[in-house]
């Protein structure tokens, strides 16, 4: 079972931070989560949130900022998370709006095509699944997520449908036989954000694949 840190490591670390992704990594994980807007300047920024107030001590849209004062923020860029992880784990890419779809899929191409990086390095993933319908259109052998906290069922039609390597489903949405009709169907099983001890231990006997979690060495 694959351990993926939600933002790094945020439970010990602040969110989506070069801190958090390193003691991600240094408990050992299989994987990181992380989430990607984009800057005035159009590049890949990793923060979760279309504002700056709640993460930074700073205020206004992310989108109104150029990466270098974003960067002077806390805030990083992909590309620099890519370069600190160095395929020591999977990268779990949430994008989280349309208009960063571009500037990543421009990274990654660039990565693939120095030999920094392989499909197999990376999962993209999102709630708004037409940034995953443009994607595969795109890069047909990429990874894909299918994010969901609503509807498993809906969600795993739509797996199916764009052949989807993963369904991320908010972990309070599955049951046993959830788990083993969407792995039946083709899909691996990553529920977030799970940090209760309990449910952790009754997921891993459900035998997900994977879980998603801000303290990653309870898993």
């Amino acid at each position: 079972m694959w351990r993926i840190g939600h933002r790094g490591a945020c439970g010990y670390a602040p969110e989506n931070t070069l801190a958090s992704f390193e003691k991600a990594l240094a408990l050992g994980v299989e994987g990181i989560e992380l989430d990607v807007r984009v800057s005035l300047d159009q590049q890949a920024m990793v923060i979760h949130d279309a504002t700056l107030d709640r993460t930074t001590f700073e205020t206004g849209l992310v989108k109104h900022s150029t990466s270098d004062v974003l960067q002077q923020w806390g805030i990083p860029t992909l590309e620099e998370v890519c370069n600190l992880v160095a395929n020591r784990c999977l990268l779990n890419i949430e994008i989280k709006e349309k208009a960063a779809v571009d500037p990543v899929l421009y990274l990654l191409k660039k990565r693939i095509r120095k030999k920094k990086l392989t499909n197999s390095d990376f999962i993209i993933s999102a709630f708004e699944w037409d940034i995953l319908d443009e994607i595969r259109v795109q890069h047909p052998t990429y990874r894909l997520g299918v994010l969901t906290e609503v509807n498993l069922e809906v969600a795993l039609q739509f797996a199916q449908k764009i052949g989807a390597f993963s369904l991320h489903p908010d972990h309070n949405l599955l049951t046993f036989e959830a788990v083993k009709s969407i792995q039946h169907h083709g899909s691996k099983v990553f529920p977030w954000t799970v940090n209760d001890p309990e449910k952790i231990k009754t997921l891993k006997a459900w035998k997900v694949d994977g879980i998603i979690s801000d303290f990653p060495d309870r898993l």
